[in-house]
């Protein structure tokens, strides 16, 4: 079942750019994160442990870019995703010299740079519209989580949803469009939070989406909850049901980059289901056949996927080159 015919995906949205497949490839480039090193806090967010989703922290940018490639080879053009941590905490000089070296291979079309909310400083997000400016695919991925600032406070977030609104709007300022990042199933949340998340983020305004199951991941402080019997991940209908909802209710303009995610043993715990990669998606899918796809709560559902007119690749690549 393809969620294309359902949901705005990146990859329909990358299609439509490019006139072919584009993949994201995840990127370490060792940041560390505010909440971790002492400057708002140590330990960070109870639900986190960056090595769930990657494992090649000390592998230079070129080498991870190489390896990513090779898991990745039904496509021939790349947005280097700077996945782990705060990928804007360092001063701009190193962030210019990290996200430069990523774009310097002729395959790769732009960048999607994760950070926290309250790590965005001006110069970062000046440095950011510049490449836009240069013709690159460029999103700044912001981890909101929850709109909810006692939810933020109990997973020990460090900042509160002003944060979130005041760097999408610095961003939106310099037309760099933002992908926010929530989580369903978080501690304390019942599903209809997430939905009051979701009219909350829609109305600050965003260009991207992307949905996460809560997961419980071996050496974060959710783990030993959870071992207490605390804590109880979502299953995948009940995951299913609340993301659908979201989805229908998102305006068709906006792209999810994601609606579910996964993780391998021995770092996932639990939710069982999420080492499963398509186990969520299918479920999403399904409840969007049935009730309908995305947008189709507000005035503009999704029209079906066509396909992407030809794209001249000489003239592709000098549209994303400087002279």
């Amino acid at each position: 079942m393809q969620l294309d015919h359902y949901v705005n995906t990146i990859g329909r949205h990358l299609r439509a750019r490019f006139g072919e497949r584009v993949h994201k490839l995840p990127l370490h480039a060792n940041f560390t994160c505010p909440n971790r090193d002492g400057t708002l806090g140590r330990g960070g967010c109870t639900f986190c442990n960056v090595r769930s989703f990657s494992d090649e922290a000390e592998a230079p940018i070129a080498q991870q870019l190489d390896a990513g490639r090779v898991r990745a080879d039904r496509a021939r053009r790349y947005l280097a995703y700077f996945q782990a941590y705060t990928s804007t905490y360092a001063e701009v000089a190193t962030l210019r010299r990290l996200y430069e070296e990523a774009l310097a291979g002729a395959d790769i079309v732009g960048l999607c740079v994760g950070t926290r909310p309250d790590c965005v400083p001006d110069a970062a997000l000046d440095l950011l519209a510049g490449y836009r400016e240069r013709g690159y695919e460029v999103w700044l991925e912001l981890g909101l989580q929850s709109a909810c600032d006692d939810t933020l406070a109990r997973v020990n977030r460090g900042h509160g949803f002003a944060a979130y609104a005041d760097a999408t709007a610095r961003a939106h300022a310099r037309g760099i469009p933002v992908c926010t990042h929530l989580i369903v199933g978080l501690p304390g949340e019942a599903p209809e939070r997430s939905l009051d998340t979701l009219d909350r983020v829609l109305e600050v305004g965003i260009e991207g989406l992307k949905l996460h199951p809560l997961m419980i991941v071996k050496g974060s402080r959710l783990a030993a909850a959870w071992r207490r019997g605390e804590v109880a991940p979502p299953d995948a209908a009940h995951y299913a049901d609340v993301a659908a909802e979201m989805i229908r209710r998102t305006p068709a303009s906006v792209v999810y980059h994601r609606v579910s995610a996964t993780a391998n043993a021995p770092t996932l715990l639990a939710p069982a289901w999420c080492a499963a990669r398509f186990e969520g998606i299918h479920e999403i899918a399904r409840r969007l056949a049935a009730s309908g796809p995305q947008g189709s709560l507000t005035a503009q559902p999704l029209a079906p996927p066509s396909p992407p007119p030809p794209m001249d690749r000489t003239a592709a690549r000098a549209a994303i080159r400087p002279d």
